[in-house]
């Protein structure tokens, strides 16, 4: 099972990608690792140093957009590109609690083959849903 689908066909200048998981921890994974592999070519990356956060929300949904931009924030404002997450999400009560680990490095423009450059993840479409095996979500991002 790949761990993603790009869409071609939903975003036409953006990149729209669809992703599931047996559990909410392996969907955020594998979301990271579709918006990790439109940016850059991960073979070219390194997991020599990584950025540790956490984030609480009442929707997944939420928690999940906020995951994404995150990394997203990090490429911008740390000049980071990642190749791996280690997620943990936790629900209490009626709140969702993610621990994350982005494992990559700084970026070096003659080492890292970069692809996309990410703005941003978009709410447009943005879904997380429960499905029969597990979680589905759909993600645009805008480039």
């Amino acid at each position: 099972m790949a761990r993603y689908k790009i869409h071609e066909d939903k975003a036409t200048a953006d990149i729209a990608f669809s992703t599931q998981g047996k559990d909410l921890n392996e969907l955020f994974e594998n979301a990271a690792f579709a918006v990790f592999e439109v940016m850059a070519d991960l073979s070219t990356i390194e997991s020599k140093g990584s950025k540790k956060f956490e984030f609480e929300s009442g929707s997944i949904q939420n928690l999940l957009f906020d995951f994404l931009s995150e990394i997203v924030y990090l490429k911008d404002a740390e000049y980071m590109v990642f190749k791996d997450s280690k997620v943990s999400i936790a629900e209490k009560g009626k709140k969702y609690k993610l621990k994350a680990e982005v494992f990559g490095e700084g970026i070096d423009q003659e080492k890292h083959s970069l692809k996309c450059d990410v703005k941003a993840i978009t709410l447009h479409m943005f879904s997380v849903e429960k499905a029969k095996k597990g979680w589905e979500a759909f993600v645009v991002v805008d480039i």
